[in-house]
């Protein structure tokens, strides 16, 4: 039997990277996906690909309303929801003294509130062994310079998944992070790095990764799945790194 057999799953951010690659992982499982993003031609091309148990829904996680509309459809159109991925997330990169307003606010509405209505407003639709699991970073565990205000964003979702799990104890619903480390995926191109830069950043993260290598998006994908699954069913408020031991050591 296939590990998520006639599940509904929900993926935010589901259309490129790390989202699309779990929902490829999700569909060869056995489940029902459906995938949110804000942009509705690369949500037409991942569903084109995904297959005929995929349905995108355009869907801003900033915007409370456009989740309203997403759950609404599920509920008209699966009843329930068994899996959340709260992937959708965003970066961009500045020192403390450069930081703009309108940067900072936009990275907590789509990284930190973006997740708390995600998941919310899937609850009334969540049952006894449903898994939420969340994307964080392994940036909530570094220093690193110019991701401040990325890296506090996703210490909160880190945050979440222990708080969340006291939170839905009686529901027996699991919550679980996911900390990927550098990873290849579109989102390091929207961070406002120079692609030369972002080339160098790889290769120094490759250097001093114990694996010697960046990741790629299908091996986060994996670990989500087994959260999503029952395999992992006495797990929750606990992290799972995929960072090749970037930030073990």
């Amino acid at each position: 039997m296939l590990k998520l057999e006639g599940k509904i799953a929900v993926i935010t951010g589901g259309n490129s990277g790390i989202g699309l690659a779990t929902a490829k992982v999700f569909v060869k499982e056995g489940a029902r996906v459906y995938i949110a993003g804000r942009r509705q031609a690369e949500l037409d091309s991942a569903a084109a690909l995904l297959g005929p148990t995929v349905t995108a829904v355009q869907t801003d996680v900033s915007r409370p309303a456009d989740l309203d509309r997403l759950y609404a459809r599920i509920g008209e159109e699966a009843g329930r929801v068994d899996i959340v991925f709260a992937n959708a997330g965003l970066a961009t990169l500045a020192p403390l003294g450069s930081l703009a307003e309108e940067d900072v606010d936009y990275q907590f509405d789509v990284n930190v509130k973006g997740v708390i209505w995600t998941v919310q407003k899937a609850l009334p639709l969540m049952g006894p062994g449903a898994s939420v699991i969340l994307n964080a970073s392994i940036v909530a565990s570094k220093g690193w310079a110019n991701w401040s205000v990325y890296s506090a964003t996703k210490a909160a979702v880190r945050s979440f998944a222990r708080t969340w799990s006291s939170d839905l104890k009686g529901r027996a619903i699991r919550v679980n992070a996911v900390s990927p480390g550098v990873i290849l995926t579109p989102g390091h191109g929207k961070t406002g790095l120079p692609s030369g830069e972002l080339e160098q950043f790889y290769t120094y993260a490759a250097g001093i990764t114990p694996l010697n290598r960046v990741g790629e998006d299908d091996e986060v994908a994996k670990v989500v799945a087994f959260l999503a699954s029952d395999d992992s069913s006495f797990m929750t408020g606990g992290e799972l790194f995929v960072d090749g031991g970037f930030a073990q050591i």
